[in-house]
């Protein structure tokens, strides 16, 4: 009894995003579904502002390997704009994910919330399931 077959994952090469990427290919690979792998790329990495993690095809290929999750079976994506808003479109045409997940950071200036605005904005506006994957 499988549901989906397409899952959206967000990934921006920090910890969080890796175990939300790890999480989601292993999910990928046990239900059988395709993985879209988004980065979303705001207006400060388009102008060339220094980024803090390394985010490639390159870096998303080595992960997928050491998943299990055959190259056949995930597509990358980079995105303009904020995160919540690029991952909100990935249920929709053309990737009609039904399930999104993203990593939970939790750095909010409001104590003892220990999920992201992101997380957050993504849970209350997706028109499907959202897994937030807590951090370590």
């Amino acid at each position: 009894m499988n549901d989906i077959n397409s899952i959206a994952v967000g990934f921006d090469g920090s910890d969080e995003s890796e175990l939300a990427l790890r999480w989601a290919a292993h999910l990928a690979r046990e239900v059988d579904a395709n993985l879209t792998v988004l980065h979303a790329a705001g207006i400060l990495e388009r102008l060339g502002a220094p980024f803090s993690h390394e985010v490639t095809p390159q870096v998303v290929a080595a992960i997928m390997a050491e998943e299990g999750l055959d190259a056949t079976r995930y597509h990358w994506v980079v995105e303009e704009g904020d995160a919540c808003s690029a991952l909100l479109h990935c249920a929709q045409a053309p990737h009609h994910a039904q399930l999104l997940v993203v990593g939970s950071r939790g750095h909010g200036k409001r104590p003892g919330m220990m999920i992201g605005s992101v997380s957050l904005e993504l849970v209350q506006h997706a028109s499907v399931p959202v897994v937030v994957v807590p951090g370590c």
